[in-house]
Formats: structure tokens, sequence, C-alpha cells
């Protein structure tokens, strides 16, 4: 029959929803027993100035004795576009999967044969029976509750997470977890993002490289051959494909495989293999399928591609093979996905909101900060902004005072013999900005910790001196692949409130309760509320165990004192030594990462550093605490900014003196008043255009988020007062100019946040 012919019998001349059924009726003729594998491709084709679309599908029966293959064409209308033919690895990726899964549900069906009784507990202490290999978190959900089962997205199985689908192997510990758990998110996402990468296979054909889960949604780097690249026109073609994957119910398969097969299987793609030469020391690993996607993959996922209700695609940009600039150039992709689609125009709701907020226009619109394409992620602060900037710095050196920390300034080149000996040159020089100097290399420093080891060990220390608390405010460089520079929040050259205390072990507990405090009055001011997280000792750390378990007693200990709840994160300290990691919330919902309490026992090893024990002992061995409060001094500007909507509290308050448009006999002390402010230490402009009507110049002023306007005419030349409006319009009418002084200097050394509303 030819193709014509087929294409007549198979069209329907009915409306789409006929045309759909027509489509299922005649797959529901297959055998249920029978496995389905739409291997197939779309091509478009002009008749009579219309387009259609025409799909070709392959079905192939598996039986026990014979495996017989068909072709049917279908046609219908509206598909989304794709590639026609698809790529020639997927069938053959197909093919060589088919078989390896063979044999693993002939392994699987030998082990359910032999299956066992097992007992399964849940978090309440309810327990379950169940046979091993055979039943399912999923069947054990239904059990319990339809409505449990249908919300599920993964479970955790004594304590490692685990596919809804996946047969229980022995007793065990259950947990069903919905899309409010963190790590359910994770694997949602996760599996949104292979969604993403079967729809960009069928639309681009290059070859897939990572595709995980992040804080907010999911990205898939591919590799395209030549000059393509990834254009946010095509957004909305990708999602139609998304759409129609997610309504196909694709299940997600899990198949452990071994490594040498898997080479064998992703030998088209140089980065698959790059992945198992490089990453996988074990002799399989696993890899997941759903629908003609098969992947690299630990897993777990959800139960299918159906699960996933609403997904929209938000951003692309390029990026370099695992980030490093001199490897090849890659198009990522970045989505976002619910399991309804309310969360998803709630999402977008926020993002219309953080858009508003984004500093960087607020920046522009304020005139308070620019960047330049000659100096790029190197930020030029303006006036307003450089007062905002001296303002945050000088209230952590007042709290550094108060406090007991000693401010330093330490070089901003140094050798490279130095990194060699922190051991930052191994791991991070190619983040590093370096030159050579005369026969040497030198290199802008990136961070504090290795010049202030140096000033710790220039003389003899006593256990008297400690703990030593050094703070430093030098500038720091980092070199960040352009790509990714984003405002503030990613920058080349930046400041931080960086401090380093070295003490004995027996007074870590005692400095972490400090930082504590430090971080609960910086962060009250500001108004943020935060999360706490203890992270342990990671699987390959260095250093003695007993140091280090008495360093987390003592974390431990501090924190349940302190009386802010916190969480552990078991193995995710950094392999020097165990850490806090703290996250402010801001005002639309956001976590940000700014302070760092760590600790380090390795650094002191590296430079040899010592001090005088109260026993004689002239090698006792410090511990440094790393510590930043604000963090970047740049980034926090940015997050204070959007927190706040660019309507500026004690750290930037301004006042706006406004000279009614009269007679010039005036301006003289509209300067006057000005100058007054500015000597108080505020930040205060005279408006003089004589051009300009009072209601456009107050308008102009609240539209700047100055704090206060203060209007000055004749009436206030001749009773020396002002006349006070706040940028919310609030008219607090006229008060003498030392009252209004003398309210203002109140309010900023109370760092009130509301200073309007206090007035």
């Amino acid at each position: 029959m030819g193709r014509l012919q087929r294409e007549k019998q198979w069209s329907c001349k009915s409306p789409r929803k006929k045309q759909h059924k027509c489509y299922s009726k005649n797959f529901d003729k297959v055998g249920r027993s029978e496995r389905l594998i739409v291997v197939a491709n779309c091509y478009s084709t002009t008749q009579q100035n219309s387009s259609r679309l025409v799909l070709f599908v392959k079905i192939k029966h598996q039986r026990a004795e014979q495996t017989v293959s068909k072709y049917q064409e279908i046609r219908l209308q509206n598909l989304p576009p794709e590639l026609n033919p698809w790529p020639d690895y997927i069938a053959e990726r197909l093919r060589l999967y088919e078989e390896l899964k063979k044999e693993s549900d002939s392994l699987l069906a030998a082990k359910a044969a032999d299956s066992r009784p097992i007992v399964v507990e849940l978090p309440d202490g309810q327990k379950l029976s169940g046979k091993s290999w055979i039943t399912t978190p999923y069947q054990l959900a239904c059990d319990i509750s339809q409505g449990l089962a249908d919300r599920a997205v993964v479970s955790r199985v004594n304590g490692e997470l685990w596919d809804l689908d996946r047969p229980l192997e022995n007793n065990c510990s259950l947990e069903i977890l919905n899309f409010d758990s963190e790590e359910a998110q994770a694997v949602y996402w996760h599996s949104s993002a292979h969604i993403l990468g079967e729809a960009m296979e069928r639309f681009y054909g290059g070859c897939l490289c990572y595709g995980p889960p992040i804080e907010n949604g999911f990205y898939y780097d591919m590799f395209m051959d030549g000059q393509k690249s990834v254009s946010s026109s095509e957004f909305g073609d990708l999602e139609v494909l998304c759409k129609t994957v997610m309504k196909d119910k694709q299940p997600f398969e899990r198949l452990e495989i071994s490594k040498q097969t898997l080479l064998e299987m992703f030998q088209y793609n140089k980065f698959k293999c790059r992945i198992l030469n490089e990453k996988v020391s074990t002799p399989t690993t696993t890899v997941y399928r759903c629908g003609p996607l098969i992947d690299l993959c630990r897993g777990p996922h959800v139960r299918h591609t159906g699960k996933v209700k609403a997904m929209k695609i938000y951003k692309n940009s390029s990026t370099y093979w695992e980030g490093r600039s001199d490897m090849e150039t890659l198009q990522r992709i970045y989505g976002i996905s619910f399991p309804d689609s309310k969360m998803l125009k709630e999402w977008e709701r926020f993002q219309e909101e953080a858009k508003n907020r984004d500093h960087r226009k607020i920046g522009k619109d304020q005139e308070l900060f620019f960047f330049h394409d000659l100096s790029p992620g190197s930020c030029f602060f303006l006036p307003r902004g450089a007062f905002i900037y001296n303002t945050l710095t000088e209230f952590i050196r007042d709290e550094y005072w108060r406090r007991g920390f000693e401010e330093v300034a330490s070089p901003n080149i140094y050798n490279s013999k130095l990194w060699e000996t922190s051991g930052h040159w191994q791991h991070y020089s190619e983040n590093m900005f370096s030159f050579p100097v005369e026969d040497d290399v030198f290199a802008l420093k990136p961070m504090n910790c290795p010049g202030h080891c140096l000033m710790f060990s220039h003389r003899p220390r006593s256990w008297r001196e400690l703990p030593l608390r050094l703070a430093d405010f030098g500038v720091l460089h980092r070199n960040e692949l352009s790509g990714t520079l984003t405002g503030l929040t990613r920058v080349r050259r930046f400041q931080q409130d960086d401090a380093h205390i070295f003490c004995a072990m027996d007074q870590i507990e005692i400095e972490m309760k400090g930082c504590l405090d430090f971080l609960r009055c910086v962060y009250g001011v500001f108004g943020f509320s935060f999360q706490l997280h203890l992270s342990t000792r990671p699987e390959k750390y260095l250093g003695d165990i007993s140091v280090w378990n008495q360093a987390e007693k003592q974390l431990e200990n501090s924190l349940n004192e302190f009386g802010e709840p916190w969480k552990l994160n078991p193995g995710d300290g950094a392999f020097y030594g165990p850490k806090i990691d703290i996250k402010i919330k801001d005002a639309i919902g956001r976590y940000h990462q700014c302070a760092t309490i760590q600790l380090d026992f390795q650094l002191p090893i590296r430079f040899n550093l010592t001090f005088m024990g109260k026993d004689g002992d002239d090698k006792a061995r410090p511990v440094i605490i790393h510590r930043a409060i604000l963090g970047s001094v740049e980034r926090m500007i940015a997050i204070l900014t959007e927190n706040y909507g660019g309507r500026r509290c004690w750290w930037g308050l301004n006042v706006q003196n406004v000279r009614e448009p009269c007679v010039a006999f005036f301006i003289l002390f509209t300067c006057q008043v000005c100058k007054q402010f500015t000597e108080a230490g505020f930040m205060a402009d005279a408006d003089l255009d004589s051009g300009c009507l009072l209601n456009k110049k107050i308008r102009n002023a609240q539209l700047a988020q100055y704090n206060f306007i203060l209007v000055v005419g004749e009436k206030e030349k001749m009773t020396n007062g002002v006349n006070v409006r706040t940028r919310d319009n609030k008219v607090h009418g006229e008060l003498p100019l030392s009252e209004v002084m003398a309210r203002l200097t109140l309010l900023k050394r109370s760092r009130c946040r509301n200073a309007e509303e206090e007035f």
C-alpha cells in the first residue's frame, strides 16, 4: 500500500477530538502484553496552502516467542514541529536498551519468584506487610490512601530516595514524600528536566549533557554542532513538545547497566562518555528511560511524565562544558514545573514582582550604580550608591568595635607561592587574575584568609592573645566567566565584611555563640528571618576524627543555646571543617545565602600556625573560624534593594530640600538647610530648578525614594522652619528645623526600618 493511500485510509475529516479518538481506537487493538515503542518522526507537507504534519508510528510487538514490527501512518493536525527524521542514535539507543531491559525483567521475575514476606515501617510507627521484589512504595501508598498515592512524588526507603514503582527488597522504613518536601521538589524538577531533554533531542537533535534540578526549577545543556544556538522564539514550540510528552504519561524506567555497555550506547555523545570515564568509578551505573529518551541518571524520578501538570520554559543562555572556558560551548535552557497550573500562575506573578524589584533597574532609575563594558563585572557606584555602600560598612565597623574585632588592611597582590601553600592555586587558579612579575607569577587575591594567616604567623603568639579576631574590608577579585556576571549578585570585583577568628579548640563554642549573636543583630536590623543548617563531616575529610567530633559537638551546643531552630545536613561540611550555613529570606519569599561561619583545621597546618599554650607547649595549633555576615557588600546591596523595592531605610536615609519657585533670595536659605543635613551625616540634595513647579519637584523626590521631602518657602525662611512630608505623601506640616534635625538623627541612630512611620 502506498504512502498516500495509507494516509487517506487513516485520515479523519472530523474535528481534532475525533481524530484523537480514531488514533486511540487503532492503538487499543494492540494487546496489553505487547510493548509499544513510538520511534517516530514528524514532517510537514504542503497541500492547498495549508501545513500538514504526518506522524509515523512504529509498533513493536514483544511476545515470548517472536518480535513482530509493523509500520502505520497516522495523520494528525497541529502536532508540534520536530526533526524529520529523528537523529539515528535514538533508534539505535532504544534497540540496545530493549535488549538489556528484557534481560533485567527476566532477572527481576526470578527474584520475585523467590519472594519472601517483609515488614515496612511508616513514620508514625505503623507496620505494613509486603513481599520482597514485588511490593512497591506506590502500592503501599494506595493501600493507605488513594489521595496519598496521587500526591506522592517519590519515597524514602531506609533514608534513601526511592522510585515509587521500584520493588522493595528487604524489611525497611518507608516515607512517602509529596511536592511540599524540598527533596521531592528536586526529584520533580529532575524528572521535568528529562521531559525537556526529550523535547530538545526531538527538536534540535544535538548531544545532551547535564540536566539537573536547581533551587527553583531545572535546566538542560546541549551541545550543537556548528553555529546553531537556541532562540527564545523557539520556547513555544519546545513547550508544546513537552506538553505532548506529559500527556503521553511515559513511565520512568530504571535500569542498571555495565559501564562498558553504556560507553557503547552513548558512543555518539562524547560528553556522556566523558562522564562515564571521569565520574563513574563503579562497574555499573543506572540509566532512566522515558519515551525515546534514555539518559545517564542516578534517579529517582516520578512515576511517569503525566505527573508533571504545568511547565514553562523561561530562559536560555550559553555556557561552557563544566564551566571551563577552554572547553566546548553549550546551549542551556531553563524551565520550571508544578503539579498544579495555579502554582505556575503564582510563580509567574512572583517573577513579575521580582522583575519590578530588580536591583539593576532600580539602580539605574535612582542613579545608584552602573556597569560598563570596559570593566565587566566591576561596579561603578555613583554618589548615592556609594553613600549606601559606606553606610553598610560603617554599620559593620561599629559592631566590630563592640564585639572585639580588630580591623586590618592586607595587600591586594600576592606571589603565587602563597596560594600554593594555601592550596588555592591547585584548585582555584583558573578563577584568579594572575600575571607575570619579573621571574615570578603574582595574582590578585580572591579571598583574605591566606593573608591573615601571614599576619598571625609574623611573630610568636601566646594563648593570652586568643581569640584573635581579624577583620578586613579588602578588595577581592575573582575571574568569573563573563556569561555568569549578573548585576551586583555575581561580580568580579567586590568587598566582604570578612573576618577570621584564630582560637583554641576549647574556645570554639563561645566564639560560635558570638558569631550567631552578631548575625542575629545585623539581620534583625534589616528585618530578615533566616534558616540555620549544621553541615557535618563529609565522606572525604582531612584531619583527626576526634577533632571533628569535638568541633561538631561544640557547634551543636552553640546552636542549641542560640535558641533558633536549625537543621542537620550530615556529610555536607567542607573537607577541612564543619560549618553553619545561614540563608536569609527576603520580602517576596526568596532565600539567599550571605553569612558564613566555617571552621578550618587545615589552613593552620598548611601555614604551620602555632601559639604558646597554657601548658608551655609552643607548638599548640589554633583553629580558624571564617566568618562573614553581609558576605559580599555588593550582593547585600542588591538583596536589600530588591527586598525593599528601592525604598531605602536608615542605611540610605535621604532628605530632599525643595524650594518653592518664587524669589531667588530663598536659594541661599535652601542651600544652608541642605548643608546642615549633609554635615549631620544625611544624604541631602537641594532641588533649585526654577523651571519646575513645586508639585513636580515633590513628585520627583518621591519617585527617587527620598525618605523625607522638606519644602522651603518665604514662610519657612522667616520662622527658620521646614515643611515636612514623606515619600508616601504623609504631610507633617511646618516644624522647626532644629526639631526635624533632632528627630531624624534619633531615627538614624536607632537604625529604624520604618523611619517615615516613626517620625
